[in-house]
This record gives structure tokens, sequence and C-alpha cells, in this order.
């Protein structure tokens, strides 16, 4: 579709999470916004498709939103007057163990410590002080690295977050609890024994017990649709299936804000900007990938452990020893026999998702970065090995390997699902070091992807904070009268 040259204040290039949030701050600020995806339908990894059977409906990419319900930019927004309804599952997120026992983590904070038995005061030692300050830290911790408004809280939360996963284990002296931390760490797609692993762990489990870890009904497409029809409601305007490959095809704006990683910047902008900030973007790293599975079930998943079949999530991978050997594996560029598995379980609790009677289950494993090996086998091994029968369950399946999810979503370089790697180089400085991330070197130019900080996930605060760095540069004699309303900091 050729995009419209009508004049705006600012484009948005990309229709994932962060760019729908990037276009709604611009768009809430008083200027006109123009937002463009290249398929033809919004959302990015924010998508619900029939992927296997008719009348099964399967999440493409993200299915559980604990950072949707966390961010403080989403919690501003009217979306439930614009469709979106979360479900929260009474588990958020179990753990089985080979013994048939099983960790759960729950909304509430003392029945989750209480339900690890031995390790219920280290646990309450751990995540207590967090979870009790979690409100006044979320803006500094999910933003870029900046003057924390509560610096002896940040600096508390900042000792934590940037140990190894390996070394906060040593907390826990039981199976079930360390375990449960391993899983909560290992979303990171990092080897546990690195710096900073604990990060994402710590925020995952914090937003358990302050928001929960909910799933969107009727699939994720409808946290895109929401903040879409928000988005119009405000009189912004999106246009699908407009591909954007150069700057030539934009219109006049006083800003573009993409939402896209390092390299697609680089193919489309790059020639804007100076050498030395090409060549960090061109040394950006990638982390791992990963293989995805969607199952239309027969029935419900018969894990052995019944707390498993009340969970969202269910962590599959053992002891914490185990996991933390198959994720530096792949970070080598080896494959594991027991790779550590993310499955959601949507259906259990949201009806909307499959036939009256059957059910649809979600499960990924991380694999090297661009890795088409079929990890079908091993991913259904691991769901077996905790719930005897499961295969038998299976009418049919649908796989992604990392160059199919890369061709779906050109923002999963080499199926990196969190938009680079998550290390400790690229933590707070993605995807360079700069006074701001948000900007590059060509004025008017802004990078607004899981690519700049806070990193991955359906949070929308990568967009926010880069359209705040945008309004602040190019818009700030216009709008300032507007800004009250959706400032968070």
């Amino acid at each position: 579709m050729e995009i419209s040259h009508t004049d705006y204040d600012a484009v948005v290039v990309g229709s994932g999470p962060n760019g729908l949030a990037a276009a709604i701050t611009l768009q809430r600020a008083g200027l006109s916004v123009l937002l463009l995806e290249a398929k033809s339908t919004i959302g990015g990894g924010m998508r619900t498709e029939a992927l296997t059977l008719p009348g099964f409906l399967h999440d493409v990419c993200s299915a559980i939103h604990p950072m949707a319900a966390a961010s403080p930019f989403l919690q501003q927004l009217p979306l439930d007057q614009h469709g979106l309804e979360y479900i929260h599952p009474p588990v958020c997120a179990a753990h089985p163990l080979d013994n048939g026992n099983a960790a759960i983590l729950e909304r509430s904070f003392e029945g989750t410590a209480d339900s690890l038995g031995a390790d219920a005061d280290a646990y309450r030692r751990v995540l207590g002080p967090i979870v009790r300050r979690w409100p006044a830290l979320a803006e500094d911790a999910l933003g870029p690295l900046r003057l924390p408004s509560h610096p002896l809280d940040m600096a508390r939360f900042g000792l934590k977050a940037l140990a190894p996963a390996q070394t906060l284990a040593r907390r826990f002296r039981t199976n079930e609890a360390r375990g449960l931390w391993a899983g909560m760490a290992a979303h990171s797609l990092l080897p546990l024994d690195w710096w900073s692993t604990s990060a994402i762990g710590l925020v995952l489990m914090t937003a358990a017990h302050t928001t929960g870890w909910p799933i969107a009904k009727d699939g994720s497409a409808s946290i895109a649709e929401a903040m879409a029809s928000y988005f119009q409601s405000l009189g912004g305007v999106i246009e699908t299936n407009t591909p954007v490959k150069r700057m030539g095809q934009l219109p006049s704006a006083g800003a573009v804000l993409f939402d896209v990683t390092p390299r697609q910047l680089l193919a489309i902008a790059g020639h804007r900007f100076t050498p030395l900030y090409k060549r960090q973007l061109e040394r950006y790293r990638y982390g791992p990938g990963v293989f995805k599975v969607d199952w239309a079930l027969d029935g419900p998943i018969p894990f052995i452990n019944e707390r498993c079949r009340r969970a969202g999530t269910v962590h599959l991978g053992g002891t914490f020893e185990e996991i933390a050997r198959g994720e530096t594996e792949v970070w080598k560029g080896r494959h594991t026999d027991k790779p550590f598995v993310l499955l959601a379980q949507q259906s259990l609790f949201d009806p909307t998702r499959a036939p009256g009677g059957k059910h649809t289950a979600y499960a990924y494993c991380h694999v090297p970065n661009g890795s088409v090996l079929d990890r079908t086998d091993v991913i259904e091994r691991q769901v077996e090995r905790f719930a005897p029968g499961f295969r038998e369950l299976i009418l049919a399946r649908h796989t992604m390997d990392t160059a199919q999810l890369e061709s779906y979503n050109a923002n999963y370089i080499g199926g990196d699902i969190n938009g680079g790697a998550l290390d400790i180089r690229q933590l707070f400085t993605r995807p360079a070091l700069r006074s701001s991330p948000y900007t590059t070197s060509a004025r008017g130019i802004y990078l607004c992807s899981a690519s700049t900080p806070p990193g991955g996930g359906v949070h929308g605060l990568c967009g926010y904070h880069a359209a705040r760095r945008a309004i602040a540069d190019c818009f700030s004699h216009r709008v300032v009268k507007h800004f009250p309303t959706i400032l968070i900091d």
C-alpha cells in the first residue's frame, strides 16, 4: 500500500506494543500521529490466530502478560473501555519436579512463601523488601538508566538484580524453591551464572504478587486491538500493509520513531547516522532464539501435580542445576535433550480459545540464535515427563523455528524474542551508549523497540520513554500543556 503523504507531526513505524505505546503517548500530547504496520494486521508480538484446527485460537508470540499488568504506562490507559479484559489464573506459575512435588507462584506473597516450606523465610527475605517497595521502584526499574527517584530503595533492588541468578539461588535450600527461581531467571535467555540474570526473575516474581500474571480474554491480539482502538479514538491514524524500507517513503514529520531492532534501523536509516553510531548499532548483539509449538488438545494437560493444573504458566525443566546447564549449552550454540520449556495453558481459564471440552497449549524452548533444528520431540518429552499421557491428547500441532519466527516478526532476529541480549553490557545501554538510548545520531529519528530499555515484554515502556524523549526534543514548545495527564514520573 502506498503511504499517505499527508503531513503529520510524528510517524511511528511498527505496531507492536512499543510502537502502539509511542503512538498513543504522542497523540495524547496533542500531536498528529501516523502509525505504519508492514503486515495486514497490527500487533507485532500480540497476535492470535487459528494455527492448528478451526475453533482453536493460539497466541502466535506473547501469551502471558505479567509485564502488561505491571506496566506503569498501560495501567493508565482506559483499555477496558476498548474491549480488553484480563483473566487471572488461580496460580500464576507452577514448577513441577520429578518427585511429583511442584513449587507455585501465587498472587499471594505469603501464600507463596508458606508453600515453600523450609525456604519460606528465605523467600520473604529475598522478595519481601522488593514487593513492599515496588510501587515506588517500578518507574526507575522499568526505564532508562537515570538518577532514581528513590535512590536507597533502588540501590537495594540493584544489588540483588545485578547479581547472577546462581548467587541468589544459594539463598534457598529446597529443590522446589531453587527450581522455581531458576525458571523465573531463565526468562533472561542467558547463562544463570552471569551478572544481571537475577533482574528479570525478581521483576517477574514481584509482578505476580503486585498485579498478577494474567492472560487476555480472546487472545493476546485483544491487547493490540484495545490499544489501537484507543489510539484511533484520540484521532490517530493507522495504515497496515505498508512496509517501510527507506526513509524516502515516509511523509514529512517532525519525528519518526521506529519499533524495529538495530539491524532494521540501519537498513532503513543508516545513511543518516554518524560513523560512530553506525558502528555501535552494527556491534549490537542478539541472544538465543526460541522454538515454539502450539497444540490443539482433546483435554487438559494431565499434570501429575494438581497445582500445575491451576496455573496459567508452567515451567518445565526440573532442578536449578538442570535448567542452568541447559541455558549455558544454548548460549554456547549447542542444543540440549532436556531444554527448559515455558508452557502456557490459556484455554483452562479462557473458554473462547477452544471448542467445548477441548483445549489449547503453547510452549517454547530456548535454542541457539538462528537454529532451524526441529525441537518438537524434545519439548513434548519434557511435557510428558511431568504429565504422562499428554501426547495421547494431541489433535494437531503447529511449530515455528527461529527462521519462521523472524519471518513472522522481523524484530525476532534469529528467533531472539528479547530484541537483543539482555546481559550486563546491554541491560541499560541498549542499543548504544548514549545520554538517551532512544535517540539516534540523526535529529528527529528515534528507536522505540525492545532493543531499548527496559527490553522485551508486553509493557509499552520502551515506546513510552522514546516518545517522551521525542516530545522533549522536537515538540516541547507545543505540548507542555497536554503533559500532566500522561506523566508517570
